[in-house]
């Protein structure tokens, strides 16, 4: 399909503002706004320019966002990046897995998922915070504990059971199988799905605690001081530091109003948790 030449231009001149500010406010650029909201095929050129790079072009309301993809690197951040970020020198995945699960607590504090708007409160200060990430890790914890004891019982029970069949040898043969991807397992061994708990508890607890309001990141309320600027550079919060206050940005309402937080995804992080929907 051919497009005139002025059509091109100003979708390459929409995804270049686009690539420079992560979003299009109406107020802000109206001729560049109006141009992607009312002529489809630059909508589409600009799309279409999102996709080869590897991110996704949305608009909620009168914003237009440019969001990249989770394995984008270059525009987005990688692993790596958060873990230097976020985390004290030397970090661990343990160290960077925990950082993830405070982002994921502070998410499900400020949005339940229910109504016309997905968002339950309008801030939470900071010492609340702290409160529900070590309430929660301790629950998943003790629930991971619980489980896994489940499983050796069941095992114990297998095994007991194998070993009161005739054919001893040719279960002995089978005391450990080697599956496609070479790994060796034990009859009876499930893999387990969800949130390691444990090791998260473990990184936090290794962190001091601080009641002088320290931003050292070996300690609690330094790590968390990290995470919340750090969300703050990206637009998705308002950290009041002198209030010890947090609050949510309008770009981060409509994120999980219109994208992070329909029904099925909110679902999946209260599995996450472990909170039933009963709860």
């Amino acid at each position: 399909m051919a497009y005139e030449l002025e059509t091109v231009r100003t979708s390459q001149e929409i995804f270049y503002y686009l690539l420079e500010h992560h979003e299009l406010r109406e107020e802000e650029e109206g001729q560049l706004y109006k141009a992607y909201t009312e002529q489809e095929e630059v909508q589409n050129l600009v799309k279409s320019q999102g996709e080869i790079a590897g991110s996704n072009i949305d608009r909620y309301g009168n914003v237009i966002y440019l969001i990249p993809k989770e394995d984008n690197d270059f525009l987005g951040f990688s692993k790596a990046q958060l873990k230097s970020v976020l985390c004290k020198s030397g970090a661990t995945d343990k160290d960077y897995y925990l950082s993830q699960f405070v982002i994921l607590t502070l998410l499900v504090e400020f949005y339940d998922g229910q109504g016309s708007s997905s968002k339950a409160r309008e801030y939470i200060r900071v010492g609340e915070l702290q409160n529900c990430i070590s309430s929660r890790l301790k629950e998943g914890a003790d629930r991971q504990a619980e489980a896994e004891a489940a499983d050796e019982d069941a095992m114990r029970k297998e095994r007991a059971g194998t070993e009161n069949e005739q054919d001893r040898a040719a279960n002995n043969r089978k005391g450990t199988i080697k599956g496609q991807d070479g790994a060796v397992k034990k009859p009876g061994a499930k893999t387990r799905e969800g949130i390691a708990f444990t090791d998260m508890m473990q990184a936090y607890e290794a962190l001091r605690s601080d009641d002088k309001g320290s931003r050292a990141k070996t300690t609690k309320e330094g790590f968390l001081h990290s995470i919340l600027v750090f969300l703050e550079k990206q637009g998705l919060i308002e950290y009041v530091e002198q209030d010890e206050m947090v609050k949510t940005t309008k770009k981060l309402d409509n994120f999980m109003d219109w994208n992070l937080l329909n029904q099925n995804n909110y679902k999946r992080v209260m599995r996450i948790l472990g909170v039933t929907e009963d709860e």
